[in-house]
């Protein structure tokens, strides 16, 4: 520690990031403080400290510091340090689910409505989340029926197109066509703009309407389908807070622990309706549940849109102030950040607080349960194995072909022992002849490790452990390719499946683990992981392969019309379970070629 007490002292009174290191120099917690000699120093003094902090600290072999200008600049850039690292005592959302929105900007000239999940500063109009039940699929078939807008990119210009097969059965103006006026479409958005902010009259009623048509028809089934969309817009209905006005947008948010563990739960309700909510189980290291609370939301709404209001739990007012000035900044937008003492608010504070305690309640065994499966597993590993560091970020790497045809390689990424799935790459062969494995190794590990030292190390940090899925031979490949390269601290094993044999480039005598050690079962995951993604990897480019030739079989798609199509599909199967409308939908394919490509796949397939 005596690098830290040198360290301690000359830290400055500027705003910034403290960046806590372990002996191993991995990145375990990254933290903002508006004076980083007071905030810093606070880790370090006898006062009393409740465990979670205790636990980090005692962990803690060095420090870094960043200083920055403001301390708005500090909290942006200890989220996005936080995403970058993934320190092991920081709240991390990695099981997260981002839900879809609908996204419209009317800005333009005929605005399309279509889905996302990624919330952009762009001026454009996001309605949303949709979660609970609802399926932004019915809400956009909604608005084409009821509406007639459209949801495709079809650039729209001087030169009119030819009108597709939604037009024609009255889904879409078609102004891409020139067979509305802008004034006539513009009319259709605003109506839809009102449906999405919360106004269904419309969608029921078009709805309703179609369902008896298609029942008199005797098309029970289509008539189900609307019956189905109608109960969609009942639900969200009902879910509407009669107290609450209904130009409310507002998340609620609120927090619990016991002190080791956290539980975190949010609200979500839009336009005085109820969309749901999602628990969080955290594991963090924060010296008050203030902090806590701010890093979570910062990370939470890092790629979502926030609403106007957040109700929580109270902050201090610098915090708050912090936290509205950094969603200014962010999203251009003022959000409020409310504590409700009373009224609906406090009560649906008070609802967000008992979920957060009941998860809390019920999670705690998981979560302990998920350490030994993941970071008790890695010091495991490093016992039975002898590695000399430990195997914080592991990753294993798979080749997948078929008589060498379509060779591919894979590499996940494990940290603490977990999967880090946005860290996954994939590799096409493209010096190998043949089905060689070994040759195939050699050259997905010498483009991988090619990057250590070079700009690109940042995007592809050096691990720890490499694990290649084999013996002792694919074992002994990628050895050479260590050696030629003079690869110096990164631990290489091999698992070979037949008797879950785990082979080290240290010894020619491979090392059994009991079948029932978490450690093992660890080590199957991320080698089951990496087979699953070269083989998912294989099979698209084979699927697309084989789907090129079919389509060359058509008449009348040439190379244009099979790439827009390869495109849409990705796949022979996606192709053949496609409707006539959504093959028509696609770039260059109109109503005839549609039907076509549907009778080839019904006589043929």
């Amino acid at each position: 520690m005596d690098i830290v007490r040198e360290k301690l002292k000359l830290l400055p009174d500027n705003p910034g990031v403290y960046i806590m290191l372990d002996k191993y120099s991995n990145v375990i917690y990254v933290g903002k403080a508006r004076v980083l000699k007071n905030r810093v120093r606070q880790y370090f003094h006898s006062s009393p400290k409740p465990d979670k902090v205790m636990r980090m600290v005692e962990n803690i072999a060095d420090f870094n510091y960043i200083i920055t200008k403001t301390e708005r600049d500090a909290l942006a850039l200890e989220n996005n340090l936080i995403k970058k690292y993934k320190p092991k005592y920081n709240i991390l959302l990695k099981d997260d689910k981002t839900y879809p929105y609908i996204k419209v900007d009317l800005h333009e000239d005929y605005p399309a409505f279509y889905v996302t999940r990624r919330v952009k500063k762009d001026g454009a109009r996001y309605y949303g989340p949709y979660m609970g039940g609802v399926n932004y699929k019915d809400i956009l078939e909604i608005l084409q029926l009821t509406f007639q807008v459209r949801l495709c990119h079809t650039a729209i210009g001087e030169k009119p197109k030819r009108e597709c097969l939604n037009y024609h059965i009255g889904r879409c103006l078609a102004p891409c066509a020139h067979k509305c006026t802008r004034e006539e479409y513009a009319a259709c958005v605003k109506r839809a703009v009102h449906f999405l902010e919360g106004n269904y009259k419309d969608g029921e009623a078009v709805l309703k309407e179609r369902m008896m048509a298609a029942a008199a028809g005797e098309n029970f089934e289509l008539a189900l389908d609307y019956r189905n969309k109608m109960e969609m817009l009942s639900r969200l209905e009902a879910r509407r807070i009669t107290s609450l006005s209904n130009f409310l947008d507002a998340d609620i948010i609120a927090y619990t622990t016991n002190g080791l563990y956290s539980a975190v739960n949010v609200l979500i309700t839009r336009k005085g309706v109820m969309q749901g909510g999602t628990n969080y189980a955290l594991e963090d290291a924060h010296a008050t549940d203030a902090e806590a609370l701010s890093q979570f939301i910062t990370q939470y709404y890092a790629d979502r849109l926030p609403p106007s209001e957040i109700i929580t739990e109270a902050c201090p007012e610098a915090e708050r102030e912090l936290l509205e000035s950094f969603f200014k900044e962010k999203y251009d937008r003022s959000v409020k950040i409310t504590f409700a003492k009373q009224g609906v608010k406090a009560q649906l504070l008070s609802m967000a607080q008992e979920n957060a305690r009941e998860y809390l309640e019920k999670s705690v065994d998981r979560i302990r349960h998920k350490d030994d499966m993941t970071v008790n597993a890695c010091k495991r590993l490093q016992s039975l194995l002898g590695l000399k560091t430990y195997p914080r970020r592991m990753e294993c790497y798979d080749i997948s072909n078929i008589s060498g045809v379509d060779k591919v390689g894979s590499m996940v990424v494990f940290i603490d022992g977990e999967a880090d799935r946005g860290s996954y790459r994939r590799f096409r062969i493209k010096t190998v002849e043949g089905a060689d494995d070994f040759a195939s190794l050699q050259e997905v590990l010498t483009r991988r490790l090619s990057k250590l030292g070079t700009d690109e190390e940042e995007r592809f940090p050096k691990p720890d452990l490499v694990i290649i899925d084999g013996g002792k031979g694919q074992l002994s490949a990628v050895k050479q390719i260590f050696d030629r390269m003079n690869i110096q601290g990164i631990e290489l094993i091999s698992l070979a499946k037949r008797e879950e044999e785990v082979f080290t480039a240290d010894s020619d005598e491979s090392i059994v683990i009991d079948r029932r050690d978490y450690a093992l079962k660890m080590l199957q995951r991320i080698r089951d992981e990496a087979h699953r993604f070269a083989i998912t990897y294989f099979r698209n480019l084979h699927s697309k392969r084989n789907l090129e030739s079919v389509l060359s079989e058509i008449e009348g798609v040439g190379k244009k019309k099979r790439v827009a199509l390869m495109q849409r599909f990705g796949t022979i199967d996606r192709m053949m379970h496609a409707s006539e409308s959504e093959l028509a939908e696609t770039e260059g394919i109109g109503p005839v070629l549609a039907k076509n490509i549907k009778d080839y796949f019904e006589e043929k397939l």
